[in-house]
C-alpha cells in the first residue's frame, strides 16, 4: 500500500533516531500518518516527534529534526516522497511527488490465502424477509466482497434455524389458527400466520404448551409436523434467497439446524465438553435440571439479568437443546474440530445444502471465522468464544469474530406511508414480527421503485427497480455498525448527499464525460502532470492515493461504512473537480491530464461500488 510504504520508512527512520539517542524502547515506535485537510501542511503528516519527546528527554522539535535528516539519509526522499517538512510544534510533514505515484502500482496486502467463513442473514424461515434482516445481509456480502479483494479465500453460509420458537410458532398457526386473505408468496401468508398466533397466545395463554409440542416433533424429526415443519421452512428458505439474489447477495452453503441434530453434532460437543469441570446439570434454583456451561472468566455475569441466565442454558431442562447448543456444535464444525461432518446437495444452482444425503465436499474447516449478528446476540456470542476457550481451543476462539450492528427502526414518515399508525407522535417505529409491525423487503423495494418512476426524466439507464435496490443498499451499509438506523425512504433516494444513487450517479458523469474524449483514455500512459496543480485536482488526487489504505483498514476492522464514507467523500471531490476544471476544454496537455485524472477516479469508484454491491451504470 501507497502510505504502508512510507509508514515503514519513517518507522525505521524513528528507530534508528532511538537507537541512537539509546532509548531503544522493548517495541519499535508504532507512526500514525494522517492526511491533514490543508495540504499546505503536507499531503501525510505524523506527530511522533511528539509522542516520543517526553521518553527520550528531547525537544519535540529538535527531534523531529533528527528524525527528518534519517528519513532522507536513508533515501526515502527523492522518489515518491519529494520533500519532507517539520512544522511547530513538532510535526513531520510529508509532501508526495504526484507524476511519480500515478506511475507506481500499489495492492493492499493479500490476505495469505486464509479461509474465512462469513455467516450472515441466518433469518428465522418462518415469514417473509423484513428491512431489519436485510440489513444484516447487506452488511455480510459487503464484508464477504472486501474480504475477497484482499486475498481471502470466503465461504458464505446461511443458518437456518428450523428447530426455533419461530418456526414452531408458525406451525402452530398453520395447524389451528385458520387465516384467509390475499397473499402472493407463502412467506407473506407465514406473516401473517405468525402475527395471528401470537396474538392467540396472548387470549389464550395455555395455548403456549403447543410450541413445546411442536419443538420436540421439530426436532424428534420424523412425523407428520416436522415434514409439515420442513416443506414450510424450505419453500420460505427459498423465497428468502431469492430475494436476496435481488440485490446481489448469494450464499455458498445453507447450513440447517435440524441436521447439525440428526448428524450428531450435538453429541460429539457434548462429549468435549464433558471431559471439563463447565459443563454442568444444575440440581438446584430455576434451572435446574438444566446442563450449562460454567464461566471461569464472567462469574459476575451468573448473577446477571434473566436473559443472560438463560443464555448460558445449553439443555434445557426437558431435554430440548438451546439456541446456543447447536451454535457451539457448529462452530466446532466451522474451524474443523469435530469428527463430523456433513453431506452436500444442490439447493440451486451454485448453492448447496446441508442434509442426510448428498456427497462430501470440502466445506468448513476455516481459519478465521465471522458472524453477523445484531447486538442483542452479544451474550449468546460470547458464550460461543468461551465455550471454545474451556475446551482449550483459544487460538480458534481469537479468530472467531462478531461483527454487531443495531437494529433497523422506521421514521414517522415512512411509517406513515406503509400504513402505520404513527398517531402516538413517535419518533421511530420498532419492527415486530410478533405484531405483524413491520415492513417486508419486498414491499419496500416495490414502494421505492415507484417512487424513483415517478420522479425520473431519463429512464433510459438503470431500470428504477435497481436503482431501489442499490440506494437501500448503500442506505443501510453508511452508517456506523452500533448505529440504530430510522429508515426513511425519502432519504434513501435522494440524488445528492451521502445516498448510493449519488455515486452511482457521478460514477455515469464520468463515463459521460470520457465518452466524448477524441481519443481513447487510459492508464497506461500517464501524462505529464502541470508544473502547479488546481487545488481541486489535488484533492481529489490525494483521495484516491487513499483507497487501498480505506480497502485494507475495512478488511481489518470489518468495517464496511469505512468504505462508504471513503466513496461519498470521493464522489463529492470528482463533482467539484468537474465543476472547477474544464476537462474538455484547454491546451492539449491540460484536457489529456484531466482526461486521465477523470479515468483514473472513474476506475477507482467502480472498485469501490463492486465492493458495495451497487451497480456501475454507463447513464442513469
Amino acid at each position: 500500500m501507497f502510505s504502508q510504504w512510507i509508514r515503514n520508512q519513517l518507522e525505521q527512520s524513528v528507530d534508528n533516531v532511538v537507537n541512537s539517542l539509546g532509548g531503544a524502547c522493548a517495541e519499535p515506535a508504532a507512526v500514525l500518518l494522517e492526511q491533514p485537510p490543508n495540504a499546505d501542511f503536507g499531503d501525510y503528516s505524523s506527530n511522533i516527534a511528539m509522542q516520543l519527546a517526553k521518553t527520550l528527554r528531547k525537544a519535540p522539535m529538535a527531534l523531529a529534526g533528527l528524525i527528518t535528516a534519517e528519513f532522507q539519509r536513508i533515501g526515502a526522499v527523492g522518489g515518491i516522497v519529494q520533500r519532507i517538512e517539520i512544522a511547530k510544534p513538532g510535526f513531520i510533514n510529508l509532501y508526495i511527488n504526484w507524476q511519480e505515484w500515478a506511475g507506481q502500482t500499489f495492492v493492499p496486502p493479500p490476505g495469505s490465502g486464509e479461509k474465512v467463513i462469513i455467516e450472515h442473514t441466518s433469518v428465522n424461515p418462518n415469514k417473509s424477509l423484513h428491512i431489519g434482516h436485510l440489513r444484516n445481509s447487506c452488511i455480510g456480502d459487503a464484508l464477504v466482497r472486501i474480504l475477497r479483494k484482499t486475498g481471502y479465500n470466503v465461504e458464505v453460509h446461511n443458518y437456518v434455524d428450523d428447530l426455533g420458537n419461530q418456526l414452531a410458532d408458525t406451525v402452530v398457526g398453520l395447524l389451528r389458527v385458520p387465516l384467509a386473505g390475499e397473499h402472493v408468496r407463502f412467506g407473506d401468508y407465514c406473516w401473517d400466520i405468525y402475527a395471528a398466533v401470537n396474538r392467540e397466545y396472548a387470549k389464550q395463554p395455555e395455548m403456549i404448551h403447543q410450541r413445546t409440542e411442536i419443538l420436540h416433533e421439530l426436532e424428534e424429526g420424523c412425523g407428520n409436523t416436522a415434514w409439515l415443519g420442513q416443506l414450510a421452512a424450505e419453500r420460505i428458505v427459498r423465497e428468502h434467497v431469492a430475494e436476496m439474489k435481488s440485490f446481489g447477495i448469494e450464499y455458498d452453503l445453507l447450513v440447517w439446524e435440524s441436521n447439525i441434530v440428526k448428524e450428531g453434532f450435538w453429541s460429539s460437543a457434548s462429549a468435549l465438553l464433558q471431559e471439563t469441570d463447565m459443563f454442568v446439570q444444575e440440581t438446584e434454583g430455576k434451572l435446574a435440571g438444566c446442563w450449562i456451561l460454567k464461566q471461569p472468566a464472567a462469574e459476575g455475569m451468573e448473577s446477571g439479568s434473566e436473559d443472560h441466565q438463560k443464555d448460558k442454558v445449553l439443555v434445557r431442562s426437558n431435554g430440548i437443546l438451546t439456541y446456543t447448543a447447536k451454535d457451539i456444535a457448529y462452530h466446532l464444525w466451522k474451524f474443523g474440530l469435530l469428527d463430523k461432518d456433513f453431506n452436500y446437495s444442490e439447493f440451486n444452482a451454485g448453492l448447496w445444502t446441508t442434509g442426510l444425503t448428498g456427497e462430501p465436499l470440502s466445506f468448513g474447516k476455516a481459519d478465521k471465522v465471522v458472524n453477523v449478528i445484531d447486538y442483542r446476540q452479544e451474550y449468546p456470542q460470547a458464550m460461543v468464544k468461551q465455550a471454545l476457550e474451556v475446551l482449550g481451543f483459544t487460538a480458534q476462539a481469537e479468530k472467531l469474530h462478531h461483527v454487531s450492528y443495531g437494529v433497523v427502526s422506521l421514521s414517522p414518515a415512512s411509517a406513515a406511508g406503509l400504513g402505520i399508525d404513527t398517531s402516538d407522535g413517535k419518533s421511530s417505529y420498532a419492527m415486530s414480527g410478533r405484531q405483524g409491525i413491520g415492513v417486508k423487503v419486498a414491499d419496500l423495494v416495490q414502494l421505492m421503485e415507484g417512487s424513483i418512476e415517478a420522479t425520473r426524466s431519463d429512464k433510459t439507464g438503470l431500470s428504477s427497480r435497481l436503482i431501489a435496490a442499490a440506494a437501500i443498499r448503500y442506505y443501510l451499509l453508511r452508517f456506523n455498525l452500533g448505529t440504530e438506523i430510522v429508515f426513511d425512504f425519502k432519504q434513501a433516494t435522494e440524488i445528492s448527499g451521502n445516498t448510493g444513487v449519488y455515486l452511482m450517479y457521478t460514477y455515469a458523469r464520468a463515463g459521460r464525460v470520457l465518452s466524448k474524449a477524441e481519443a481513447p483514455v487510459g492508464l497506461t500512459a500517464v501524462p505529464r502532470f502541470p508544473a502547479q496543480l488546481d487545488t481541486a485536482e489535488l484533492a481529489l488526487m490525494r483521495q484516491l492515493s487513499t483507497w487501498e489504505d480505506t480497502l485494507y483498514t475495512a478488511s481489518r476492522e470489518l468495517t464496511p461504512n469505512l468504505i462508504c464514507s471513503y466513496a461519498h467523500a470521493l464522489a463529492s471531490l470528482f463533482n467539484n473537480f468537474y465543476s472547477a476544471c474544464p476537462i474538455l476544454k484547454g491546451e492539449g496537455s491540460s484536457i489529456r491530464f484531466r482526461l486521465w485524472l477523470t479515468s483514473r477516479f472513474q476506475i477507482t469508484l467502480g472498485e469501490v461500488l463492486e465492493v458495495l454491491g451497487l451497480p456501475k451504470p454507463e447513464r442513469m
